[in-house]
């Protein structure tokens, strides 16, 4: 699972509001939503939040391992 939480706390230290890093960056409400969300957002949107935030993408997004699911990548 993604999260979206490293992107708030990035936008609180820069001082910055979601409708403005919308803007800034140039993508949809609908967009915004889903990041509020922790939705899919397409990877073109992370690295025009990255660029405008001149930040690294783990100053956005973080992956939550899955609790549910045993998956084991076996080396070969």
């Amino acid at each position: 699972m993604i999260s979206y939480k490293p992107l708030w706390k990035t936008l609180i230290d820069k001082d910055i509001k979601k409708t403005q890093l919308r803007d800034m960056a140039g993508f949809s409400s609908g967009t915004l939503s889903r990041l509020g969300k922790d939705q899919y957002v397409e990877l073109k949107h992370i690295d025009r939040i990255c660029q405008v935030l001149e930040c690294g993408i783990a100053d956005v997004i973080a992956v939550i391992p899955d609790s549910t699911s045993e998956t084991q990548v076996t080396p070969k």
